[in-house]
């Protein structure tokens, strides 16, 4: 989701991604909207929204564990995948979806759009879950080369966060650089075809670069970010279902601790359901942590750095309390 120092043009913007979240949500026959979220509580059905790249939601689905787990409550599962977390949680937003799969920073910029979410549970930190890639016969080693150089990356996202932490840490400003704002695959195809000289991207879309086409890591999150995952809820849905979401957590907890245990049989079942080969998939499952907890004042902190250092680069429309999106 784009944020822009514009109010008009940040309307617009949430707009536009919300008609989108509707045709997404539309083909698979969900509801949409508030009157959508009271008939889906009343029907008692969990909307799950998760990214293709989300291995622990992906795996829960493809288990139906958490099917079984609430069929004596009378609760049906409905799953809705999106391209990328900022679609996911303007879904959220609209009342499309009542439970969803993000990173760090499109929270941020949702709560800036006015999003009603809270905060439910968040992934140990996986810093090297992400990076900053560049082609293997590239001349740049270090992050301050970049000055002046084309960075891609997904606006929104948790790569966008650790663009603007590496540029400060390596003595740059963000308006140091020329963000070019790229999903992954548009991302991937400009830096296979040179357009780029760098690109911001998190597994397995960064362990895919490096073996298949030799990309290198400039830099990884580590000694930048924390690069935190999170669950988030929709508010309405937290308030009402307090049974329906420990169930939730507890099997995406038990989900985390399989794909520990059994880390090259999780990349097995993922390789057809990604198209990545199953080596590169396991590369990517082992940066990140697989465990879960419930959200504390501390990764709270850490969020409202993330949402005061874009407040200054006017990158969202206004300052945030971050810990108004929890249930009080």
């Amino acid at each position: 989701m784009k944020a822009y120092s514009d109010k008009n043009k940040f309307k617009q913007r949430r707009a536009t991604l919300a008609r989108l979240s509707a045709i997404t949500l539309g083909a698979l026959a969900l509801s949409v909207g508030s009157a959508g979220t009271a008939q889906a509580q009343e029907a008692k059905v969990l909307r799950i929204g998760y990214q293709k790249a989300a291995n622990t939601l992906v795996l829960l689905k493809a288990h139906g564990t958490l099917e079984k787990r609430l069929q004596p409550l009378g609760v049906e599962v409905k799953w809705a995948e999106f391209a990328a977390g900022p679609q996911l949680l303007e879904a959220l937003n609209v009342g499309s979806v009542d439970f969803g799969y993000v990173g760090e920073a499109p929270p941020v910029f949702a709560q800036a759009a006015g999003a009603d979410f809270v905060y439910t549970a968040y992934e140990i930190p996986t810093p090297d879950a992400e990076g900053l890639l560049v082609p293997k016969n590239s001349p740049l080693k270090s992050v301050a080369e970049l000055k002046g150089k084309k960075v891609a990356f997904n606006k929104g996202s948790d790569v966008h966060w650790l663009v603007v932490a590496l540029l400060k840490k390596a003595g740059l400003a963000y308006h140091d650089i020329q963000p070019v704002y790229l999903a992954p695959a548009d991302a991937r195809a400009a830096f296979e075809k040179g357009a780029i000289d760098a690109w911001a991207i998190w597994d397995p879309f960064q362990a895919a670069a490096e073996k298949q086409v030799g990309a290198r890591r400039l830099a990884s999150g580590v000694g930048a970010v924390n690069h935190h995952q999170f669950f988030l809820s929709a508010r309405a849905f937290a308030t009402k279902n307090p049974q329906i979401e420990k169930v939730l957590l507890e099997e995406i907890t038990r989900e985390g601790q399989w794909v520990r245990a059994n880390t090259a049989q999780a990349a097995a079942q993922l390789a057809p359901i990604q198209g990545l080969d199953a080596d590169i998939i396991e590369t990517g499952l082992k940066r990140y942590a697989h465990i879960y907890k419930p959200v504390d004042a501390a990764v709270l902190a850490e969020q409202q750095k993330i949402a005061d250092a874009f407040f200054e680069l006017k990158l969202i429309p206004k300052q945030l309390k971050v810990s108004d999106a929890v249930l009080k």
